[in-house]
């Protein structure tokens, strides 16, 4: 189940898998309220999201991992989706200034080496918005639901991935509160369930996390040298084994 994105785009078609899209679009947009004139990436499978962030975009992208296929995006008009391995994106360097990652990570057979793409797309002061099924939720235990797939990551894993790959956290929240079942009266009050979760975050279905890239490291003196009082370390340029190419 969930082998290719034609099973994504069954679930999104689905009465779950509205709501769901309707939860997490609102989720989104508390971080990235206007991306218009922006060069947008989606990359996984963020067709269900793109629609109504991607308004007034300069550029809007979709990638789709070989791994699991691709389909056409939008229908009604002309494709903005492409295929492509994690160890390469066809996407120029520093040119994205938001890439949004939902149903990718997780299923990642190199997931350093996609981390390391994102790093050399995105815009010096671009922002990278990843949403990942959370270790500790229910909906990571619930397989008719893709979030039931994969590899799911606890809010440290993902924090301490981040910091390895050059990445900078810049906040962080919870979503997809409500219950992963099916009964109509849970669908009803699925609204009801992400307000009370943003007061009691308690069983959270993902995790989202944006981030922004790391262009600088810190400056740490050499062994037995002495820093002087008062003296300020110049941070210095990050070394990173994907600079620009």
């Amino acid at each position: 189940m969930y082998g290719s994105v034609y099973d994504l785009k069954a679930f999104y078609n689905s009465r779950e898998g509205r709501v769901i899209r309707r939860l997490i679009q609102t989720r989104i947009a508390e971080f990235w309220p206007d991306a218009k004139n922006l060069n947008l990436m989606g990359s996984g499978y963020a067709t269900p999201f793109m629609r109504k962030l991607g308004e007034g975009a300069q550029r809007l992208q979709i990638v789709m991992p070989a791994s699991k296929g691709a389909h056409h995006w939008p229908p009604e008009g002309r494709n903005l989706v492409c295929m492509s391995h994690s160890t390469s994106l066809p996407i120029e360097s520093n040119s994205i200034d938001r890439v949004l990652m939902v149903h990718d990570l997780e299923f990642a057979e190199y997931p350093q080496e996609k981390l390391q793409e994102v790093w050399r797309v995105l815009k010096s002061n671009g922002r990278w918005l990843l949403i990942v099924p959370n270790r500790a939720g229910f909906w990571a235990r619930t397989d008719w639901s893709p979030f039931g797939h994969g590899a799911p990551y606890s809010l440290g894993q993902l924090h301490a991935f981040l910091r390895e790959n050059l990445f900078v956290q810049e906040r962080s929240q919870e979503a997809l509160f409500m219950p992963p079942i099916k009964a109509g009266f849970i669908l009803k009050s699925a609204g009801a369930f992400e307000r009370l979760g943003q007061i009691l975050p308690i069983g959270a279905g993902v995790h989202m996390v944006e981030a922004s890239k790391q262009l600088y490291a810190r400056a740490t003196p050499s062994s037995g040298s002495k820093v002087l009082s008062g003296a300020r370390l110049i941070p210095k340029p990050a070394v990173s084994p994907y600079q620009l190419k």
